[in-house]
């Protein structure tokens, strides 16, 4: 399961782990203009860990999961 909101300066996705035991937290995805977060709730550490991903590599991952095993480097538009 999955929720999308809309807000003033982002797209929030929020990820929820459904199934059998043990679940894991929820995953949520915060989209902004120049950039990508995803955070996680760590049970070990009683921290939320967050990984920043720029829109380039955020573009590199999308294509990664459709490609098989090896090493890629995609063209990029000149566009900034």
């Amino acid at each position: 399961m999955f929720s999308i909101e809309h807000e003033f300066d982002s797209t929030l996705i929020t990820l929820v782990d459904e199934g059998r035991a043990p679940l894991g937290e929820d995953v949520v995805i915060n989209a902004f203009e120049e950039c990508v977060t995803i955070e996680q709730f760590d049970a070990r550490t009683d921290t939320v860990q967050k990984i920043t991903l720029s829109m380039a590599q955020l573009q590199d991952l999308a294509a990664a999961l459709d490609l098989p095993e090896g090493v890629y480097q995609l063209a990029r538009s000149r566009k900034g």
